[in-house]
């Protein structure tokens, strides 16, 4: 990963990671205008610049990107948890004698 690669994952704003998870649950910019209350142009122009700042060239590419990035979680596939404290764990264990 170079440096390039780093400033373009977190040039997102927050407006356009809510646009590419909802283009990676495979809304259209009709739908995700819709479910956001915006105009169908105004999603275009987001996805639009969504991807040249990922440099994707199309919707596919986009959620490959996201998926690889972490920007999204499907069906928990990619996504990352926390591991539990120790004192979670040891509550649940059973206790030596």
């Amino acid at each position: 990963m170079n440096g390039s690669e780093s400033q373009t994952s977190s040039s997102l704003s927050e407006r356009e990671l809510q646009i590419v998870e909802l283009v990676a649950a495979g809304l259209t910019n009709q739908e995700i205008a819709e479910k956001l209350e915006i105009s169908k142009r105004t999603v275009d122009n987001h996805i639009s610049n969504i991807l040249t700042k990922t440099a994707t060239g199309n919707r596919v590419a986009l959620v490959r990107w996201a998926l690889q990035w972490g920007k999204v979680c499907i069906d928990e596939v990619n996504c990352c948890t926390l591991p539990l404290p120790n004192s979670a764990i040891d509550s649940n264990s059973p206790q030596p004698s």
